[in-house]
């Protein structure tokens, strides 16, 4: 069996929620991109990453079903995981610090695949949906606190790979910031929480606490 780590990436304040990431730092085991999407789909994550050189943060990124380019939760998981400045993905340079309990990453929207961003009147309304049709990539979203930048999200993937709800999408998140040009503080799904800033010239950090499952 190839050795993986488990994290569990945007934790709540007192640890729990998170979501899960696979990461494989000897990625050269499995080099080959069919037998990385085969290992993605049998361990079942939301996204499991594969360190192709830890030094320079080289990484390959997949869902149990397809290749991803960039994606949230797995870059700050693996930043926090090989405590590198920066990580390269497909999309680009991903930049990466910790400050405290935070690990945090500044990537661009436009590296984010298509997603809808759906704006609900209250959270309540957020809290009660059932899940939708498979087919569009939705992530639900109300203010909790406008004033504040407090936000209640869930995310659903619209794939038809097993993951119907992702517990904490840091992409969305991004992109949601970009919409709306100002800090985030959002609570998704379970209790996993995800913080945002917009940054100069088209950056956004998306941040979080990351514990290691094994």
């Amino acid at each position: 069996m190839t050795a993986y780590d488990v994290l569990r990436v945007f934790c709540g304040p007192r640890g729990g929620y998170g979501n899960e990431l696979g990461v494989v730092r000897e990625g050269s085991v499995m080099p080959a991109r069919d037998e990385r999407q085969e290992f993605a789909a049998k361990l079942g994550f939301s996204e499991t990453v594969f360190v192709d050189d830890p030094e320079r943060g080289v990484i390959d990124i997949y869902t149990p079903a397809s290749r991803l380019p960039f994606a949230g939760h797995p870059c700050v998981g693996t930043a926090w995981l090989l405590d590198v400045p920066e990580l390269l993905t497909p999309a680009g340079v991903v930049g990466a610090r910790q400050d405290g309990e935070f690990c945090w990453i500044e990537a661009r929207a436009e590296w984010v695949p298509p997603r809808t961003l759906r704006q609900y009147a209250t959270a309540a309304e957020v809290d009660g949906l059932t899940l939708p049709p498979k087919g569009e990539w939705i992530y639900a979203w109300a203010w909790l606190d406008e004033p504040a930048g407090r936000i209640r999200a869930r995310a659903f993937p619209g794939r038809d790979d097993g993951i119907d709800e992702d517990e904490a999408t840091g992409a969305a998140a991004l992109l949601l910031t970009d919409r709306l040009g100002r800090a985030l503080n959002i609570t998704q799904g379970m209790g996993s929480q995800i913080l945002t800033a917009p940054q100069p010239h088209g950056w956004t950090e998306v941040g979080g606490r990351v514990h290691l499952e094994r």
